[in-house]
């Protein structure tokens, strides 16, 4: 990730300083809060994830509802770009303006070095994003954004879009506090969410909507555990019966259907990791071949005497890696109880056959199917059980994603390996009893002293299991507690960890709730004792 400032920006902000002296987030404690009414308090600041340095003046700019788009650099006749702009337009003036003769704002120029539209982790999302009146500073006036690649021109927008609010008064879009200059980059590469549509299928629309909101908070992977135990949805042609373990014929993803919805996120700066979970969640493998279970009466762990089971793993990998650019795939590899190869007589006897124990062989099948993944250029990502069982005998690019507990990411670097946090006990959304506090206060680098230990750290994860969630409530499950981690993964460590949550972060986040709800995100009220929970009586959405 490059901490380049373009020129521009290094020259705005030497101009900057003459007019404000200090760059930190927290001025005088006065930048987040609402009023005792619960109404937002205009004189303060809202911005969610906090970019990682910014500064305001005291001004209210109009923003013209013609606002024009002005391209520069090698990537910025990008169509990521454009189509991004006309989103944030449709999101910015979603009222209609009265009649006004003049605005102060009437363009943004956006200014992208790169023409480079390869999205992979680690991928550079600065941003420098500058908002003054033409008055103020005759060199720039209007917005301006700079950016080394389009995904942090579409970073940009997000936060630009967030400093727009409509006056109901004058009926016109404004910018408060102006000028601006907001310098702003991501602290971890990867920023994710799972979501899981095996325990229930979700229609595309639904699935887009969750990448779209996910844009909002700034984070960068969606986490698609296709495929479980329960359910098969997804095409594969190689091998097409594996359908059959879908639940219903409608309830299915053609190769089409994910192939549109990897550029549909694309499109928004943020990569598909997708996931089969291998060899313990694979009952529903067998609906479509049979000879994928050890036994009628025994379906998972899927069979690991068989060949034929590898070839079918190869043949998925083979088709999935058409559908999906991303460098990371995730095998699973958790929740393996060995039993049923113990108790089938024709794998006990390969068992004996080939000197092995039942947790030899769930180590062979682990480190074969990671060997047909690599061969086909993916980098591993499996769940935690691996390491803790066979830690010197994984693959050295294999990625770590912890889910039990605390303290697998610091034994996981220690060793060499790179690390997902996903700590179930307070980063798993469906665990509707983790409050708001309990996702933000979490940190993915606790225990982890050491600098380069620290590098090892991709990011986090929170996890959206599906067991009771489907179509009807799963952004409501999601939103906003999904938000609390994204600052944690977005925004300087030293500033949030500082925040008072109930003084400073509670309202903030209230706030971008509310947002959420603006751009017909139903997510659910922040303070609830239990998640998704309605609120309780009426009230303002700026307090529940």
């Amino acid at each position: 990730m490059s901490n380049e400032l373009p020129s521009s920006a290094v020259i705005f902000l030497a101009l900057f300083g003459l007019f404000y002296a200090s760059f930190d987030v927290l001025v005088e404690g006065r930048i987040l809060g609402l009023k005792s009414n619960s109404e937002p308090d205009d004189s303060l600041v809202y911005l969610w994830p906090l970019p990682s340095q910014f500064s305001h003046g005291e001004a209210t700019i109009s923003v013209d509802p013609g606002l024009s788009l002005d391209l520069g650099g090698n990537g910025g006749d990008s169509s990521i770009v454009r189509e991004a702009f006309q989103r944030y337009r449709e999101i910015i003036f979603k009222h209609s303006s009265g009649e006004k003769a003049d605005y102060d704002l009437n363009k943004i120029k956006i200014l992208v070095k790169s023409d480079n539209e390869t999205l992979h982790l680690g991928v550079d999302e600065s941003y420098s994003l500058y908002v003054a009146k033409q008055s103020d500073l005759s060199i720039f006036g209007d917005a301006t954004i700079e950016a080394n690649t389009v995904y942090g021109a579409l970073r940009g927008l997000e936060t630009f879009s967030q400093l727009c609010s409509f006056n109901y008064g004058t009926k016109s879009v404004e910018v408060h506090k102006a000028p601006w200059l907001i310098q702003d980059e991501p602290r971890f590469v990867f920023r994710g969410l799972l979501l899981d549509t095996s325990r229930h299928y979700l229609p595309i629309g639904i699935i887009k909507q969750v990448i779209e909101s996910m844009s909002y908070a700034k984070l960068n992977v969606l986490h698609w555990h296709i495929i479980d135990e329960q359910s098969f949805p997804l095409e594969i042609p190689s091998y097409p019966n594996l359908w059959k373990g879908a639940y219903s014929k409608w309830e299915r993803y053609t190769v089409e259907d994910a192939l549109e919805i990897v550029e549909f996120a694309k499109m928004r700066g943020i990569n598909i990791m997708a996931e089969i979970d291998v060899p313990g969640h694979g009952d529903s493998w067998g609906a479509g071949y049979s000879d994928l279970w050890p036994s009628p009466t025994c379906h998972e762990p899927l069979d690991v005497s068989n060949n034929f089971t590898f070839d079918v793993i190869s043949g998925i990998l083979t088709d999935m890696r058409k559908i999906f650019p991303f460098e990371l795939f995730h095998l699973g590899g958790d929740e393996v109880n060995t039993d049923c190869w113990s108790l089938t007589p024709h794998v006990k006897q390969w068992l004996q056959t080939h000197n092995m124990t039942a947790k030899d062989a769930y180590q062979y099948f682990v480190l074969r199917t990671q060997g047909l993944a690599i061969a086909k250029n993916w980098t591993p990502v499996n769940w935690e059980e691996t390491f803790n069982t066979f830690q010197a005998n994984l693959h050295p690019q294999t990625v770590v994603h912890n889910w039990l507990g605390p303290g697998v990411c610091p034994r996981a670097v220690a060793k060499g390996f790179r690390c997902i946090f996903s700590n179930q006990g307070v980063w798993y959304l469906d665990h509707l009893d983790i409050p708001w506090e309990g996702f933000y206060t979490s940190e993915p680098l606790e225990g982890i002293d050491d600098a380069s230990a620290q590098k090892l750290v991709l990011g986090g994860e929170v996890c959206m299991w599906g067991e009771a969630a489907d179509s009807s409530d799963v952004q409501q499950t999601i939103w906003p507690r999904a938000a609390a981690a994204a600052e944690r993964l977005w925004s300087r460590r030293e500033v949030i960890s500082a925040g008072n949550l109930n003084g400073t972060v509670l309202p903030r986040l209230q706030y971008f709730r509310c947002l959420l709800n603006r751009r017909d995100i139903p997510a659910a009220p922040v303070k609830n004792t239990l998640a998704r929970r309605p609120p309780f009586g009426p009230g303002s959405c700026y307090e529940q």
